[in-house]
């Protein structure tokens, strides 16, 4: 399964097809949450929030390929993440792209 964040495929004929998207939400735990206020108060990285902003933004692509694959797609074009949000300690990433099968060779 390709995923691309340019518009074409250089190597191969395409067809275009529709828009497809994923999501994944992912929560922190209170006490995750108080370090990381510390953190940001006191500044310095955010290491606990940086892990799960890693672990989201996989299981998001991950859900990509599932959906693009669930609709018979060889992979998507024009990826775009939207901007990661943390609100009370969850995580949102949203990802989409436009599904495309490669072109059958002419006979």
């Amino acid at each position: 399964m390709r995923l691309l964040t340019t518009e074409t495929v250089d190597d191969a004929d395409i067809m275009r097809g529709d828009v497809v998207y994923a999501c994944a939400i992912s929560g922190a735990n209170i006490v995750r949450d108080m370090r990381e206020a510390i953190t940001n108060t006191i500044g310095g990285r955010m290491t606990r929030y940086e892990r799960l902003l890693d672990k989201t933004m996989a299981a998001a692509f991950d859900n990509l390929r599932e959906r693009a694959k669930e609709q018979n797609y060889d992979g998507v074009l024009g990826i775009r993440v939207s901007h990661p949000m943390i609100v009370s300690g969850a995580i949102e990433i949203v990802v989409t792209g436009t599904g495309f099968r490669y072109a059958k060779p002419r006979a």
